[in-house]
């Protein structure tokens, strides 16, 4: 069986905190090999830190979550910076744009938290993860302003025609459980156009559980419920995707890898 990398899962949420460690530990028998934990704010971003300095198989992103950006300051942005410098800092990350809540900070500072950020990214040469929810041509026009900067539109619930102009600049897509929704048509139609080199799998743990499970409690386990949805929609082999996305995910965040593998998914 092939090892799942999750590249998107908040352990250091505090729905984790009666059993993360036994659940953490767990994930390699569980045939997870990676994850990637990314920050929301300072306080979850040093906590997802020390969740990757404890567990191997564990990796850590820092970043300003658009929903958490308020407290933001450039000192902030010093901070950001010095624990990216950490070896298991694969990214800048959670960080985007999020229109969907009247009471989120105001979408101008999003705005500008974010740029800061992605050039912060630029600055240390690492990729992001991006959070857009109802600002895609918004957050389309931010990326634009970095061309120097790749990295994943995480959950990505944008058109195919955004999705092709995040293909041709180099940027990933990543599919979580609303791929298993009846009414994810997006989603759907995303995944069957997708390049194969350009799919990443990601569970957003404690957040949107796939189909069958949805409701409860979310954890990397279930990246495979995820994987055969989308297996399903193009027409390919569950343990090859899984397979492939591993791989393009340590692509992405430059992990190291035993071997290649073809994109023929």
């Amino acid at each position: 069986m092939n090892l799942i990398f999750d590249t998107h899962a908040h352990y250091d949420d505090a729905q984790f905190d009666a059993d993360r460690d036994a659940l953490l530990a767990s994930m390699p028998q569980c045939g997870v090999g990676l994850i990637v934990d990314p920050g929301c704010d300072l306080p979850s971003s040093r906590r997802a830190v020390a969740l990757a300095e404890r567990f191997p198989h564990v990796y850590a992103a820092v970043g300003y979550h658009p929903e958490n950006c308020a407290p933001y300051t450039d000192a902030d942005l010093d901070a950001l910076r010095k624990m990216a410098a950490h070896p298991k800092v694969v990214a800048i990350g959670e960080i985007g744009l999020d229109y969907y809540w009247a009471e989120n900070p105001p979408r101008e500072f999003q705005q500008e938290v974010f740029r800061r950020q992605l050039a912060l990214a630029q600055e240390l040469g690492l990729p992001v993860i991006v959070h857009d929810r109802d600002a895609h041509a918004d957050s389309l026009a931010i990326v634009r302003e970095f061309p120097a900067v790749r990295g994943v539109f995480h959950c990505f619930s944008g058109s195919v025609e955004m999705a092709r102009e995040l293909w041709k600049l180099g940027w990933y897509v990543g599919f979580d459980g609303p791929v298993t929704y009846k009414n994810a048509r997006r989603a759907a139609a995303v995944a069957q156009e997708a390049p194969a080199d350009r799919i990443l799998l990601e569970t957003d743990s404690p957040y949107l559980a796939p189909v069958p499970l949805r409701g409860t409690r979310n954890d990397s386990r279930n990246v495979r419920y995820i994987a055969e949805a989308l297996a399903q929609l193009r027409g390919v082999d569950a343990d090859a995707l899984i397979a492939l996305s591993a791989e393009n995910g340590k692509r992405l965040f430059g992990i190291e890898s035993d071997k290649s593998l073809s994109a023929s998914v």
